[in-house]
This record gives C-alpha cells, sequence and structure tokens, in this order.
C-alpha cells in the first residue's frame, strides 16, 4: 500500500482541518495509507473533528517524526502551507523525503501568499496549489480534486 503524509500546522486557518480530513479520505479512496504530522493543537481538532479516525490511518507530532524521517518512507507528501512556519517545514520535509510532494498554499491576504508561493517556489520543485482562502476550502478542494486525478 502506498504511504502519504499530510502535513498542517497551526489551525488558525479555518480551512485547514476540513481541509486536511477531505484529502486524508480522498487519498485513502484511491489506496493510500495516510499519515497525519500536526502541532499539538491541530492535532486535537483533528481528534474531536474525527474521534473514529475514519479518515486517516495514523497521526504524529510534526517535531517527532522529522526526528525520525529517512528518505522515501512516504510516497507523498501533502503540506497545508499557510504560515512562514508551515513553509518551512514543507521545505525541509521535501528536501528529507525526496518524493513527489504537492503543496497547499492557503492565505487570505494576496502578499502573504505570494510571498509563501516564492518560498515555495524557490526552495522546492514541488507543485504548488495556490488560492486566496481563509474560511472557505471549497477553491482549494476544487484545485486538489483535479491534481488528485494525477496520482
Amino acid at each position: 500500500m502506498k504511504k502519504a503524509l499530510i502535513l498542517i500546522g497551526c489551525p488558525e486557518a479555518p480551512s485547514q482541518t476540513p481541509l486536511t480530513l477531505y484529502i486524508a479520505y480522498k487519498l485513502g479512496q484511491i489506496g493510500y495509507n495516510v499519515t497525519i504530522a500536526a502541532n499539538p493543537a491541530a492535532s486535537k481538532l483533528l481528534e474531536i473533528s474525527d474521534h473514529e479516525n475514519h479518515y486517516f490511518n495514523n497521526k504524529i507530532d510534526i517535531e517527532k517524526l522529522l526526528k525520525n524521517l529517512t528518505p522515501n518512507s512516504y510516497d507523498l507528501l501533502i503540506g497545508l502551507v499557510h504560515k512562514d512556519a508551515a513553509a518551512s517545514y514543507f521545505v525541509t520535509y521535501y528536501h528529507v523525503l525526496k518524493i513527489r510532494s504537492i503543496a497547499l498554499i492557503f492565505e487570505k491576504d494576496a502578499d502573504l501568499l505570494e510571498e509563501f508561493v516564492n518560498i515555495i517556489d524557490e526552495n522546492t520543485d514541488a507543485e504548488m496549489i495556490p488560492a486566496r482562502v481563509f474560511h472557505n476550502p471549497v477553491p482549494l478542494k476544487v484545485k486538489f480534486d483535479k491534481v488528485l486525478k494525477t496520482l
């Protein structure tokens, strides 16, 4: 079975948790065993949102996983990037794993969105899905669904 890793950080953006669960669900539907690496606050939101673990197989602390990560531990990396720290984590995981990677980059402020896109673009060859999103996850969902067809 193929393995996917979804990176999420600060749960400040309301779109992050539903997007994470949606992505995990969709990846599971096409045969991926999904692990979510999250910070403690985001992890708690996921526990409450999916308390019976229907959408993903494993959840781990984003810092702890990084300490034990090796190239090709996963087959697919997906990062939800809406802060500069999230961009840094994505770039770091990208370079350790050396696998197909997709960054969903979102922010309500156009200048910050451009900054995050530039960080990912300048430091990786990952596919990018950018959108001006904060509360409404639908624009990213639609764009992700198009990329999902290529997996």
